[in-house]
Parts: structure tokens; C-alpha cells; sequence
């Protein structure tokens, strides 16, 4: 790094972005063990990821914050901030949430809580896809078709988490007992 104002705001970016890659890959790998029911009923193995993976979530969440207000891009990107922040805001208040249902031992409020934020998490999968249907299907995408594509990847994520919320609150309710988040 040279004494250059340049070089010193590059790092000043480059150093969230940094951040939020590596505590969002380790969030959103380590996360997907979680969902398994072989691992889930193993002693200890569901706590022991958490413990790590509840702070790799909370600084993925944060620095996506972080990312949105201060390195958005440019003024005609800020629809496209303001949902990643939107988002990213909604991923933290749903940590907190699953951490003080964990407190209180409400395990189903903790894996309702936890299966939001980690669809927020891995929502860029989803952006992914539909980014590649649009083009194929339409074309190229303009700044303000961005927007709209990364609003839908995350909406569609979230859609699917409250599916299978409701789908395992329904087993419970009904007393059938089932052995995974994502069992069919």
C-alpha cells in the first residue's frame, strides 16, 4: 500500500467486502449442515455449529449493512442499496430474534427465526437464477431491472423459508414428528 488517498480508499472498501465474503461463505456452508437430520441428532454437533455460526451471521448481516450505506455505488443504484439494506437489516433482527428464542429454549421459535435469516443469506443463489432466466428469456438488464431481479431473489427465498416453517409448525400441531427442517 502506497501513502496514495486512492490506494487508502480502496482498502477502506475492499476490507468490508472481504469480510462479508468470508463470514457469509462460512455462514451460509456451515449453515446448510444444520438442516440435516443425521447431524441434528448427533449430541452436541447442532450447538457447536451454532456457536460459530451466530456470530459469522451476525458479521455477514452487519457488514452488508454496512456495504449498503456506505459502498452502494452509484445514485442511480440506490433502489438497488436500499433493498440490500432492507434485507440485510431484516437478516440481523432475525438473529437476534433466533438467539433470544434460544435463550428462552423456545426451540421452534429458534428454527423459525434461523431458517429467515439464513434464506436472506443464500438468497444470492436464487438472484443467480433468476438473473440468468431473465437475460435468456428478455435480455440484458438495466440498473433499475437489477433492482427489481435481486428484490425478487430475495422475496422468493423468503417465500420458501415461511413455506417450510409452516410446514413443520403444522407437523407439530398435527403430532406427526418430523426428523428435519427440510424432510419431505
Amino acid at each position: 500500500m502506497s501513502a496514495d488517498p486512492e490506494s487508502t480508499l480502496l482498502l477502506a472498501s475492499s476490507v468490508p467486502i472481504v469480510v462479508h465474503i468470508v463470514a457469509m461463505s462460512v455462514y451460509c456452508l456451515l449453515g446448510a449442515f444444520q438442516f440435516s437430520p443425521a447431524l441434528r441428532i448427533r449430541r452436541g454437533w447442532h450447538r457447536t455449529a451454532g456457536r460459530a455460526l451466530i456470530p459469522a451471521g451476525f458479521i455477514a448481516a452487519l457488514s452488508s449493512v454496512w456495504l449498503a450505506v456506505f459502498f452502494r455505488g452509484p445514485p442511480d443504484e440506490l433502489a438497488l442499496a436500499m433493498i440490500r439494506l432492507v434485507f440485510a437489516v431484516a437478516m440481523t433482527i432475525f438473529l437476534v430474534l433466533g438467539v433470544i428464542a434460544i435463550k428462552r429454549r423456545d426451540f421452534a421459535a429458534h428454527g423459525a427465526w434461523m431458517t429467515r435469516a439464513y434464506a436472506i443469506a443464500v438468497s444470492g443463489g436464487s438472484q443467480a437464477l433468476v438473473f440468468a432466466l431473465w437475460t435468456i428469456i428478455i435480455g440484458e438488464v438495466d440498473v433499475f431491472g437489477e433492482a427489481w431481479l435481486v428484490a425478487a431473489g430475495f422475496v422468493i427465498n423468503s417465500v420458501v423459508a415461511e413455506l417450510l416453517i409452516r410446514r413443520r409448525s403444522g407437523r407439530r400441531m398435527s403430532g406427526v414428528s418430523g426428523r428435519g427442517a427440510l424432510e419431505s
